[in-house]
């Protein structure tokens, strides 16, 4: 039986045999001295044929809980978004929040990115529920990347062709919250069961969040304290197909799929099902 574990200070992914469990090994991510976990005693109830645990979640009964913001954690993240990916021209504010006070930052293109990159703050100001093990891996914010034509003015906004992708950002950085649960590197979210198009305009059904790629490394993972790190998460849109390439075979062999056909969290609403045999044809 194989063990899938992380790195508890970069959250590198590794999967061996059971036999290595109690064992300990260096991570070649960071160096960081990590044991292999033993499997769980307990099967989930289900489970992917690609070894993804599927969770299913409903809303929690609770009372609106006014969320202001953290406004040191965003000077933090705002300077780590400064230093990384550029100085932040605008911010799209929320007037009235509920648990959490989301916000989104908009870098615009340059040469070094020549892409909108947009991305959270707010979704760390408090910790997720991860599973036991996974405690330090509980802050995250969700980036998302467009290409240079799309059109983010106030009035172009107003069309959801347009602004879809800003509102399911704010979507996905508030329902680990709402739902007491935890959004983590290969974690996928279809849009309900079955799955509906995130927009009229698109095909995608649903996200894929992994570790951006169009970053440097020190971008990934923000330090705050001992006790608290920030990762950054970039959302990737699915389309149905490979949703389910994805729970069938797994994250890896998804974003291999990804690699080679040049794709990455760079939004490109016309691309290749890149879950399709004949794409590899051509």
């Amino acid at each position: 039986m194989d063990v899938e574990f992380r790195c508890p200070k970069c959250a590198k992914r590794y999967k061996t045999s059971d036999a290595h469990s109690g064992k300990k090994t260096r991570c070649g991510g960071c160096g960081e001295t990590i044991e292999v976990p033993f499997p769980p005693l307990e099967i989930p109830d289900e489970v992917t044929d690609g070894g993804s645990t599927v969770y299913r979640h409903e809303a929690r009964s609770r009372e609106f809980e006014l969320a202001i913001g953290d406004s040191e954690n965003i000077e933090r993240v705002e300077a780590h978004i400064a230093e990384h990916l550029g100085e932040v021209d605008s911010v799209w504010h929320e007037l009235i929040s509920d648990l959490v006070h989301i916000d989104v930052h908009w870098v615009k293109p340059s040469p070094e990115r020549p892409f909108h990159t947009l991305i959270t703050t707010g979704m760390s100001d408090r910790p997720m529920s991860p599973p036991e093990g996974a405690e330090e891996l509980a802050y995250a914010e969700l980036m998302l990347c467009l290409p240079p034509d799309w059109k983010l003015d106030e009035q172009s906004l107003s069309d959801t062709a347009n602004y879809w992708p800003i509102q399911w950002l704010k979507f996905l950085a508030r329902f680990p919250h709402e739902y007491e649960t935890w959004l983590f590197d290969g974690h996928t979210i279809p849009n309900g069961d079955p799955a509906d198009a995130l927009d009229p305009s698109v095909d995608f059904i649903g996200w894929l969040l992994t570790f951006p790629s169009t970053t440097d490394e020190d971008f990934i993972r923000l330090k705050i304290s001992d006790e608290k790190s920030i990762y950054f998460l970039a959302a990737i849109p699915l389309l149905q197909n490979e949703m389910d390439f994805k729970l069938k075979y797994g994250t890896e062999s998804l974003l291999k799929r990804f690699d080679k056909a040049g794709y990455n969290e760079v939004l490109d609403v016309n691309r290749k099902d890149v879950s399709k045999k004949r794409f590899w044809l051509f």
